[in-house]
C-alpha cells in the first residue's frame, strides 16, 4: 500500500509531501502560488506518465524487446461535455487527459501495437479510469482549550464523487 503525507508550509500554498524515503513541494502557479514546484494537476500527470514509462520498460524488457527510451507528453483540461466525441455526458464539463506516448529503439509494427496496448495497463491508469472511491475518515481541529484539555477528532462525511 502506497501512503504519502501532504503538510503545508506558511501562508501560501506551498504544501511538502512526503513518502517513505523522499519529498517533493507541491505549489500553486502564480497568482495566487510562489511556482516552488509542480501542481496537483502537474504531480498526477507525472505519476501518470512515470507510471506508464515503467510499465512499458518492464514489458518489453521481459520480452527482450529492443525498447530504448519511452517519452511520454500528458495534457489535462476541462472541455465542455458538447464538444467531447468520446463522452458519455451531454452537458457540464468533462474532465480530459492527453497522452501521447513516442517509443524509440528498433520495434517492430506489431510490437509497438501490442507496447500501446500495454500502456493502458500501467497501474496507475487502471486506477483513474476504475472510478477510485475518496474517503476522509476524521480531521483534527486546533481548538481553544484550557490546559489540561485533549483535542478532539470531528468526523467528516465521505465525499459523494468519484473520479471518472
Amino acid at each position: 500500500m502506497a501512503t504519502v503525507q501532504v503538510e503545508s508550509v506558511g501562508d501560501g500554498y506551498i504544501t511538502h509531501i512526503t513518502s517513505e524515503r523522499h519529498s517533493v513541494i507541491a505549489d500553486e502557479p502564480p497568482p495566487p502560488g510562489d511556482d516552488l514546484g509542480p501542481s496537483p494537476y502537474e504531480l498526477l500527470l507525472a505519476a501518470l506518465g512515470a507510471c506508464t514509462s515503467m510499465t512499458l520498460l518492464m514489458y518489453a524488457r521481459r520480452k527482450g524487446w529492443p525498447l530504448d527510451r519511452v517519452r511520454i507528453d500528458l495534457s489535462h483540461e476541462r472541455v465542455h461535455a458538447e464538444d467531447c466525441e468520446q463522452c458519455e455526458q451531454s452537458e457540464g464539463r468533462v474532465e480530459v487527459i492527453r497522452r501521447s506516448i513516442r517509443l524509440e529503439g528498433d520495434l517492430d509494427a506489431e510490437q509497438r501495437e501490442r507496447l500501446a496496448y500495454i500502456a493502458t495497463r500501467c497501474p496507475v491508469h487502471k486506477t483513474l479510469w476504475s472510478r477510485p472511491r475518496s474517503s476522509t475518515t476524521s480531521v483534527e481541529l486546533p481548538l481553544h482549550r484550557e490546559a489540561g484539555e485533549s483535542r478532539r477528532a470531528l468526523p467528516v462525511q465521505p465525499p459523494a464523487f468519484a473520479l471518472r
